[in-house]
């Protein structure tokens, strides 16, 4: 049995640090992440670990977003990992800025990323950290998610929210999704205290 962790973004320097690429941040700031050899292969780039006694496979597909399922299914089909153990970590518009959820399942809420991964995997019952960058004041979303984050929350709060989704991470490999559910479901770094 092996665990597939997969953080969504789009390759290319006009990508980086947007809020489309959060997946990707929270890997780069991760210190298991960045303790790990990575490799490339499934058209992305790979690591491996072994946390409890079980295999688990960190991805960042180099597709674009539209794409991922086409990097996500060869890795799970080599590493022979089942749809309810894989993790995708996405940027998710219909939370604040600020707030993790934890999901099994359900809808792809317009993200073209899960929708990939919908079309390549048995089923959607992947599980979903979803980290959110809210709602685009003015303007289209397309330009919201595409864009960087703004200093607002950039300079005090982003690189705790990334804290706080590694930790949600880490103790959803020792605890299970349930537990993680519980503990950093609707967990916002905007909450005082």
């Amino acid at each position: 049995m092996a665990r597939l962790i997969v953080a969504l973004g789009n390759p290319g320097r006009e990508y980086v640090d947007t809020r489309h690429n959060i997946g990707w941040l929270l890997f780069d700031r991760w210190p298991l992440a960045n303790e790990l050899h990575w490799k490339e292969k499934f058209k992305g780039l790979f690591a491996l670990t072994t946390i409890k006694g079980e295999q688990v496979v960190l991805l960042k597909p180099q597709t674009y977003m539209n794409l991922s399922g086409e990097s996500v299914r060869p890795a799970m089909d080599f590493f022979k990992v089942d749809v309810n153990d894989v993790l995708v970590v996405h940027d998710e518009i219909d939370l604040p800025f600020g707030t993790l959820h934890l999901k099994k399942g359900g809808g792809l809420a317009g993200n073209n990323g899960l929708k990939s991964m919908a079309q390549h995997l048995p089923n959607q019952n992947f599980l979903r950290l979803r980290m959110g960058v809210g709602k685009p004041k003015y303007g289209d979303v397309a330009s919201h998610v595409l864009g960087k984050f703004n200093k607002d929350e950039e300079e005090p709060f982003l690189e705790d929210f990334l804290d706080l989704g590694a930790k949600a991470l880490e103790f959803y490999l020792k605890q299970g999704f349930q537990k993680a559910q519980n503990k950093y479901s609707k967990k916002s770094v905007l909450d005082k205290g």
